[in-house]
């Protein structure tokens, strides 16, 4: 026997199977205290929305009550809530964004 013959197979390892994260949706809370043209603001700085769809999103929370902004990860999702609505407080406005899990 040659030593070709006798050489072992590297043997491959299975790759684990990573989860995708869990996604997380950013909701904008209607008020009747906070300006049109803030909430828009908002969304344009915070969310990098444009003009259009910031206005959109604010006219839907206005109608319904609440509008998804954005659907993203755990950690954006949560972080860009706070950004938000600490953007209001700061403003003196009760314009709340909060966060739950996509189902």
């Amino acid at each position: 026997m040659s030593d070709d013959d006798l050489a072992a197979k590297p043997k491959l390892k299975p790759k684990p199977k990573l989860e995708r994260p869990k996604l997380y949706k950013v909701i904008l809370v209607n008020d009747d205290y906070t300006p049109r043209d803030f909430v828009v603001m908002v969304l344009k700085s915070v969310f990098r929305m444009s003009e259009e769809a910031g206005y959109r999103v604010m006219m839907t929370a206005h109608k319904l009550g609440v509008s998804v902004v954005v659907v993203c990860v755990r950690d954006i999702a949560e972080t860009k809530a706070k950004e938000a609505t600490d953007l209001a407080k700061d403003a003196g406005f009760p314009l709340m964004f909060m966060t739950e899990p996509e189902e």
